[in-house]
């Protein structure tokens, strides 16, 4: 199956704590002049690079969600749920695919709250700057209301977009009998998104915000990025928008894309990690799997480092600003002591 959902390697992680629990020297399997024993079986799984990638990220998940679980309420859940449900052809079809991965709703409901609470924990290590708000303003556009037609096939959207563009075409009704896309057919397709929306792939979003009211777009291909697999679509525009000059109108949504912008950095992301690992002592029992972390580690010490070595520069640089002052004062008061004598 080609579908691929947002979570760890489950079947791996399940083989992992299999090998990895219970009484060593049990019997998975005997044979005629041997057998297989559960050391066995972990000293094999152990070495497998896919179960090891699986293990950091159970520890991973496993930290954060100890620390940050808390922060994730039920709502965020449902959110994140919807939205990857879309991404399979709704509810119905995405239970499908869940029971099809070993899964339940429930667990991975469950999956989802850690990989929230990894990334609430990412966003609490976060230190956004006035440069990153501005960077952030540069390419951010604001909310704008449209009508969406999705389908499968570029034929098919070549279809949809010609019967869309004839005068007395009604783009809802087209919308309602031809868009693939469940969140918005029976709405006509209408749909509201700024830069930072999740709800349409960014090359819609790009060239809907060039559209002009009334404006119908030429068909789009974008990426679903939880099948892979290419879809079409024909945007409308209903109510397009100038942000206009005034920067804290959009502070939250300014907010929200420098902190995005940090999350697709993989520098920060994996010294933070590695400073909560830090932080919440973790140790590998195992010395075959020693340096399993030690990516994340090594990344928190270069980090603490460099930040150690910013504040004692800083240090160095206010003492020295107050030498200077100081030797500043002392030269005015030897020259006034030096005016007065000689006024004397």
């Amino acid at each position: 199956m080609k579908k691929k959902l947002i979570l760890v390697a489950v079947s791996a992680m399940s083989l992992f704590a299999l090998a990895a629990c219970g009484n060593s020297s049990e019997e998975i399997a005997t044979m005629k002049g041997g057998k297989i024993t559960v050391q066995d079986f972990y000293d094999k799984a152990k070495t497998s690079t896919e179960n090891q990638q699986a293990l950091r990220e159970m520890i991973v998940l496993k930290v954060f969600n100890e620390k940050y679980g808390d922060d994730v309420t039920e709502e965020m859940i449902d959110e994140q749920f919807n939205n990857v449900a879309e991404q399979y052809g709704g509810s119905d079809s995405f239970e499908s695919t869940l029971t099809a991965s070993g899964y339940t709703v429930k667990s991975y409901r469950a999956e989802l709250k850690q990989q929230l609470a990894l990334r609430e924990g990412l966003k609490a290590n976060m230190d956004i700057t006035d440069e990153d708000m501005k960077t952030a303003w540069d390419s951010f556009h604001p909310e704008v209301e449209a009508q969406i037609i999705k389908v499968a096939s570029e034929d098919d959207a070549k279809d949809v977009l010609e019967e869309a563009k004839k005068d007395d075409a009604d783009f809802g009704e087209i919308a309602k009998e031809k868009s693939t896309d469940a969140a918005t057919k029976e709405d006509g397709g209408t749909i509201k998104f700024d830069s930072t929306s999740s709800a349409v792939p960014s090359e819609v979003k790009t060239a809907a915000f060039d559209l002009k009211d009334g404006e119908i777009s030429e068909v789009i291909s974008a990426t679903n990025t939880s099948t892979y697999t290419t879809e079409y679509y024909i945007v409308k525009m209903v109510k397009n928008q100038d942000k206009g000059n005034d920067m804290d109108k959009y502070k939250d949504e300014l907010t929200e894309i420098a902190q995005n912008t940090l999350l697709n950095d993989s520098t920060f992301m994996v010294a933070t990690i590695g400073q909560e690992l830090q932080a919440a002592n973790v140790k590998m029992k195992d010395s075959d799997l020693a340096d399993l972390l030690s990516d994340y580690i090594t990344a928190a010490e270069t980090e603490d480092s460099t930040a150690d070595s910013s504040a004692n520069d800083a240090t160095d640089s206010s003492a020295a600003d107050s030498s200077a002052t100081d030797a500043t004062d002392d030269s005015t008061a030897t020259s006034e002591s030096a005016t007065d004598s000689s006024a004397e």
